[in-house]
């Protein structure tokens, strides 16, 4: 049995700037706070809980807070988050993807000129949210091409259409159509990270010629349910597993090719844990 890797898997830029940030500052010691979980991955999560890191997810317990560093999570934090550490004379330590603050600005720029502000992406994800957070106006977030067929605005208007980063390309570029068809005054702004379409397009391809295909990452993780989604649709024997713990696997002999790959929350010794099992045992 042959197990290819795909050749971009695990951790993204961003994901690996964050994480290193925040081990910097166990290094440096001091109550340390993440806002929310630094990334979408349960190990590496609760690796930094044993090593005193603890994680706040709400406003309230983030006024609780009288000393100590804040980071602030890879997918980013709206305005008055970042107002309220600095208010409260909290260490701040901003470790949002640049790719996202680059959405930020974005956002806050285009809806300060008046613009509509419209995000395709996962609503109630945290990047999502924390986007919404900076636009001066009330952003809408549209998820599924139906939601775009039957969104509304008024002709003339201007609408400025950004894009969660670990959107699905294709489908993004699917609503956007949508929205140009209706005539729409709009301003589109691809922002998918392409660290996300290049590992998209290697787990399409991978997925194509295998005989079983594995997604590792975090449950949570968005980038990598999507890249399931994918893989799903390429290879019926898909299987999403967050550790070797999750592996089960019952192959025929007739399988021949087994192809990984792993989304931009998941540590490399995880890949290699679930790589070398799949070689020594099948």
């Amino acid at each position: 049995m042959e197990v290819i890797l795909a050749e971009h898997a695990g951790f993204c830029f961003g994901v690996k700037r964050a994480v290193e940030q925040v081990y910097e500052q166990v290094s440096r010691g001091g109550p340390i706070y993440t806002y929310g979980p630094i990334i979408h991955n349960e190990e590496v999560v609760k690796d930094l809980e044993r090593k005193g890191v603890q994680v706040i997810e709400t406003e309230e317990q983030l006024r609780e807070l009288t000393e100590g560093t804040v980071v602030i999570r890879s997918h980013g934090v709206s305005r008055k988050i970042c107002e309220m550490i600095e208010a409260q004379g909290l260490a701040c330590v901003d470790a949002t993807c640049p790719f996202v603050k680059r959405i930020h600005n974005i956002v806050e720029t285009e809806s300060k000129a008046g613009k509509k502000i419209v995000i395709i992406g996962n609503a109630g994800h945290p990047e999502v949210e924390g986007i919404m957070g900076w636009s001066a106006v009330h952003a809408d977030v549209v998820e599924s091409l139906e939601e775009a067929q039957n969104y509304a605005f008024g002709q003339g208007q201007e609408m400025c259409i950004v894009s969660q980063t670990t959107f699905n390309y294709n489908k993004f570029q699917d609503m956007v159509e949508i929205f140009m068809r209706k005539g729409y005054n709009v301003y589109v702004v691809n922002t998918i990270c392409n660290a996300t379409e290049v590992r998209q397009t290697a787990a399409r391809k991978i997925a194509a010629q295998v005989d079983v295909m594995i997604v590792i990452g975090g449950k949570h993780s968005s980038n990598t349910r999507k890249l399931y989604e994918i893989c799903m649709q390429e290879c019926a024997n898909t299987y999403f597993i967050q550790t070797l713990d999750d592996l089960h696997l019952d192959l025929p002999k007739s399988v021949r090719l087994v192809g990984i790959t792993a989304g931009a929350s998941t540590p490399n010794n995880i890949i290699e844990e679930v790589q070398n099992y799949v070689r020594v045992n099948f």
